[in-house]
């Protein structure tokens, strides 16, 4: 059984992109008021850990809910293709929380806007439309070996990048969790970028492109740019002003020697 609308799927596609710009342009000049960039006037807060849990949450129940719906549902390489998704949401909707929960700071918690984290819940219902319809009932899986190299090199990409996510947030928890309040990130790529979180992130959904070699994961990269890095360039600048002359200057946003 299908419960696939191909106008609402196009539709939906057209709407991951041409969010993008406004997006990223938007959040050039006002910071999303979470962490760091926390401040009054965005409405009630909710704890940060049950705020990422609620409004990553769709990417898994959603997900499931629409892949048995597709028409290769049963096709092993549709089976393949959606396991690094729901292996990337699995950590930041369960596992990512109960870091948090483990990981207290009184000098550096912060609540985390319910609206914020409702704009998030919006857009992770749209994209997880696009991704699982994409791979359970649009893409063609007649292309033979091309499909799994493809595939194994994206599948790499995506594994380095997730690897270098969970590791700077593990290395930041860590840092909050010693009470010292904010200090200067040191080690490993943090030598090179102020958010290497973030870069690993870009790094996940660079990969998932190339794995679907479609425009709905090329969509899901240009959209974790313009939310991504425009958030990576303020929280630079923000270690800049609050650390002076004890930040390095030679560190970058979030891609190595670039941006």
């Amino acid at each position: 059984m299908t419960m696939q609308n191909e106008s609402l799927f196009h539709n939906s596609l057209l709407i991951l992109y041409l969010s993008a710009p406004p997006t990223f342009f938007s959040l050039t000049f006002l910071q999303a008021p979470y962490g760091k960039h926390h401040r009054p006037g965005w409405g009630p807060n909710l704890p940060p850990p049950l705020a990422w849990f609620l409004m990553e949450s769709p990417t898994l129940w959603f997900t499931l809910f629409l892949f048995p719906h597709g028409q290769h549902s049963s096709d092993p390489k549709a089976i393949t293709l959606i396991t690094p998704f729901l292996f990337h949401y699995l950590n930041r909707t369960l596992l990512y929380p109960l870091r948090l929960l483990a990981a207290p700071s009184t000098k550096t918690a912060s609540g985390f806007p319910l609206s914020i984290a409702l704009m998030a819940f919006a857009f992770n219902l749209l994209n997880t439309y696009v991704q699982a319809s994409w791979v359970s009932h649009y893409k063609d899986y007649n292309g033979g070996e091309v499909f799994w190299w493809r595939f194994c090199f994206g599948l790499v990409v995506f594994l380095c990048g997730f690897g270098i996510n969970v590791w700077a947030d593990r290395v930041l928890l860590r840092l909050k969790s010693e009470g010292k309040g904010y200090v200067v990130p040191k080690g490993g790529l943090f030598e090179v970028v102020s958010c290497p979180n973030y870069f690993g992130e870009i790094l996940e959904w660079l990969g998932w492109a190339v794995m679907t070699w479609s425009w709905a994961g090329l969509g899901f990269f240009v959209y974790t740019f313009a939310n991504l890095g425009p958030r990576a360039r303020a929280n630079h600048r923000w270690y800049l002003e609050k650390f002076g002359e004890d930040y390095p200057k030679k560190r970058k946003a979030v891609i190595p020697y670039l941006y």
